[in-house]
């Protein structure tokens, strides 16, 4: 990853829309030692991007690396607490991958399963841009409060 990479117009405007916003939130809250401290919002989901060169530099035999891992649990706590929000209902990730990176993650609001998305080489997960983190971020939270709306009885329970 380069170290400090320039932020394009799209990406500042991405880190004002509500996904990234709460990723931002969730990832700070989370920096018990204040590592992140001082630094933008743009360097903290900086590991989120990941371009072309890097993805194919990235190994996809062996399990996937903890940081990937941890970075595809925030992402979709992120969506759920972005569901929440536009809701008002709690919704909770489960995530199940094998070792080499497929698996599935289901957001679950109540008695309902408000988005499943099936997983696969998750050792290489991140996004070309912010721009594209936003946007197929938000395209599952529309996903998500759409279910939720279109089953609100079951949702509630």
């Amino acid at each position: 990853m380069s170290a400090a990479p320039e932020i394009l117009d799209a990406d500042a405007a991405a880190l004002q829309r509500p996904l990234l916003a709460t990723l931002v939130r969730l990832l700070r809250a989370e920096d018990s030692y204040g590592a992140w401290e001082g630094k933008s919002d743009a360097r903290i989901l900086r590991p989120f991007v990941v371009n072309k060169e890097e993805r194919r530099a990235i190994p996809i035999m062996g399990d996937p690396d903890p940081d990937v891992l941890w970075r595809l649990d925030k992402f979709y706590i992120a969506i759920g607490l972005t569901i929440e929000q536009a809701t008002g209902v709690m919704t909770c990730p489960m995530m199940k991958l094998s070792h080499e990176g497929f698996g599935r993650v289901v957001l679950i609001a109540g008695n309902l399963i408000a988005l499943s998305k099936h997983l696969r080489d998750v050792h290489r997960f991140g996004f070309d841009s912010l721009a594209a983190l936003a946007a197929e971020g938000e395209k599952l939270v529309a996903k998500g409060v759409e279910t939720i709306e279109k089953f609100p009885e079951v949702a509630r329970i």
